[in-house]
């Protein structure tokens, strides 16, 4: 179930001017929040008694005390801007142990979850490319990056750009038979989906690695989801992250086994190429 720091940053487009004020004053300190009065708070966010408590009801709450009982507890399940299964009192023992097991159960859940029909289709795309981009901005640029060195060495042009305006020029020059592959977890960035719609445009093949019902995956051809519920806008981006590089190795592995074995073979070569730029490996 989202909380309510999740809750509010799913509705502020929603808010009025006046109950935008509260949501950003509880968002820069909630601790502080939950400790201060309504007076308090209406003062901070410079709004009246009313609008605090019109905003708590607004997030699904009875009032200012409930509210802030749901604040609390949002505040005791994460930390936000780390992990949300973090607490303040945790030592390096519990936040180790809790990122690891919050990964991997995340990772199997969307194994569990992966649609291996589109996943079967985008490998379909790919090894019918003319050229392959991809695309990422903020943490999901780390992830455009390696999908470039993955496929680098498919003996196709290959190209990743992570900054919008790069993104942009390249798009407006994409043709039919390019294929653009867009990397965003939320899938609410405003330049990527701008981005992709000029791709369809151009008639390239747009596939989104990104949220299922998002405005990117609206404006995309093909859509791959995680499935991995992340608010990457209150927490740091970890197990949504992990989640894509998997996914870019899922589709390099099935772009390399539907070339088949002549390709393969290939590889090997260019492999075998870049081992003189090693250290030969020493028994321990």
């Amino acid at each position: 179930m989202m909380n309510v720091l999740e809750q509010i940053t799913q509705n502020l487009e929603k808010l009025s001017k006046s109950e935008r004020k509260v949501a950003d004053v509880i968002q820069a300190s909630p601790k502080t929040a939950i400790h201060s009065s309504i007076a308090a708070l209406a003062k901070m966010a410079d709004v009246s008694e009313p609008t605090v408590n019109r905003f708590c009801r607004r997030m699904d709450t009875k009032g200012f005390p409930d509210f802030k009982l749901h604040l609390a507890q949002s505040l005791a399940n994460g930390t936000p801007y780390v992990n949300r299964n973090v607490e303040e009192t945790d030592n390096v023992e519990e936040y180790t142990t809790k990122i690891y097991d919050s990964t991997l159960a995340s990772l199997d859940r969307s194994k569990q979850m992966i649609d291996t029909a589109a996943i079967n289709r985008a490998v379909d795309i790919l090894t019918q490319a003319k050229k392959i981009s991809f695309f990422g901005l903020g943490a999901s640029a780390s992830v455009a990056q390696d999908a470039l060195n993955k496929f680098f060495r498919f003996n196709v042009p290959v190209a990743s750009y992570e900054d919008a305006l790069m993104q942009r020029m390249s798009c407006i020059n994409s043709t039919e038979g390019d294929v653009i592959v867009f990397i965003s977890h939320t899938g609410r960035t405003k330049s990527l989906v701008d981005i992709a719609q000029i791709d369809k445009q151009n008639d390239a093949n747009v596939i989104g690695i990104t949220a299922r019902n998002s405005p990117l995956a609206d404006a995309c051809h093909l859509v791959i989801s995680t499935e991995i519920p992340e608010d990457t806008d209150l927490y740091m981006p970890m197990a949504s992250r992990i989640g894509q590089l998997v996914i870019i190795d899922v589709l390099a592995t099935g772009f390399t086994l539907r070339r088949g074995s002549k390709f393969r073979e290939n590889l090997q070569k260019v492999k075998q190429g870049i081992r003189d730029s090693r250290y030969t490996k020493t028994p321990d």
